[in-house]
């Protein structure tokens, strides 16, 4: 599966001769491939370069672009600028998004065009998701609804963050997930009111609360959630807030579709925990898009006022967090149609108690 006909249908609405691709990410959208290469798509065709660890991979998989080989005598730069000349490419679009000052400015003086901003096109292309992305998306989304499964089994007092993390690497990797999508998140008791705690030596014990955010890839693409569960009998303070998250995470569920703006969305669950008095325990947004990588754009938060496109993946993961004490934090991933959205995460919801 690739885009590279999707793009090339996007040039011209830029003005755009071709688009030059390096970033991994952007790499493994276009191509359904990665190889740490260069790519360039035209209008009519693509070129794609890489070096001799994935040139064999690279003929095998990748279709709809020609695929060359870079040698210490003909580099990426040197076999893109003779493409460049022989296709008369002037305007050529790159990640801005992606690159740094110092490959914009190698690339400006060896390539001969113009280099266009246009992060924007493959932006825009990532935003909604087709039947193969979602497909993998799930997949990703079941290995992770089933590692969760597997953790709960193995979380016991004296157990630290760290060896929880540990696990749930395993459990996501022995289940089919090609590497994680980010670096699991566990944080116990105190450290739960810091929403990106890494993992450390707190020992987790009975009554405490235990956040655990975490995902794998499948394809290259990303699943992400995130469920709090209580080790022992939780205190009426601590089921209090878990209520109030699980209700701000149902009605930002509840407002989520195509059409709408990411604004709107984020406000629905802002309503309901500033409601309970939590509102001030809120402090980042109810969700972010994901696919190839884990934060993609648009963004269901308080300044995203672009309208959510029908495709869109994106996570609904509202939280509380009072520091020094505990947090909580619930998160799914859901799909927005017309009209509504489907939630592809499956683990159940309401408080569990270990």
């Amino acid at each position: 599966m690739n885009h590279i006909a999707n793009i090339a249908k996007k040039l011209p609405e830029y003005g755009l001769d071709a688009m030059l691709i390096t970033s991994p990410s952007g790499e493994r959208y276009a191509l359904g491939f990665h190889g740490e290469g260069l790519l360039l798509v035209t209008r009519d065709g693509a070129r794609y370069t890489t070096d001799g660890r994935y040139i064999e991979a690279a003929r095998e998989q990748i279709v709809g672009a020609e695929v060359s080989l870079v040698t210490a005598g003909s580099g990426h730069l040197s076999q893109a600028k003779e493409f460049i000349q022989v296709h008369g490419l002037r305007n050529v679009g790159f990640e801005s998004g992606e690159m740094t000052v110092d490959a914009h400015r190698r690339y400006s003086q060896e390539l001969p065009c113009i280099l266009t901003p246009a992060q924007g096109l493959l932006d825009d292309l990532r935003a909604s998701k087709d039947e193969g992305e979602l497909a993998h998306m799930r997949r990703a989304q079941e290995i992770t609804d089933e590692a969760f499964k597997a953790i709960l089994n193995f979380i016991r007092p004296g157990l630290t963050e760290r060896e929880i993390a540990a696990r749930l690497v395993y459990e996501l990797l022995r289940r089919g997930g090609e590497q994680v999508s980010f670096d699991p998140i566990v944080a116990a008791g105190p450290n739960g009111s810091r929403p990106h705690a890494v993992p450390g030596d707190q020992v987790v014990d009975v009554g405490m609360f235990i956040t655990m955010d975490f995902g794998c890839k499948v394809e290259g693409y990303c699943s992400d959630m995130t469920r709090t569960v209580a080790l022992g009998q939780p205190s009426p303070e601590m089921e209090k807030v878990y209520a109030a998250v699980l209700a701000a995470q149902r009605a930002g569920i509840q407002a989520a579709r195509a059409g709408v703006s990411g604004r709107e969305v984020d406000g629905a669950a802002r309503r309901v925990l500033r409601e309970a008095g939590y509102g001030d325990y809120f402090t980042h947004s109810f969700g972010h898009s994901l696919g190839v990588d884990i934060h993609e754009s648009p963004n269901a938060s308080p300044s995203e006022d672009r309208v959510l496109p029908a495709g869109a993946v994106i996570s609904a993961e509202p939280g509380v967090y009072i520091p020094g004490r505990f947090g909580v934090r619930i998160e799914d991933v859901l799909v927005l149609k017309d009209g509504g959205c489907e939630d592809i995460t499956r683990s159940p919801k309401d408080l569990i108690v270990l």
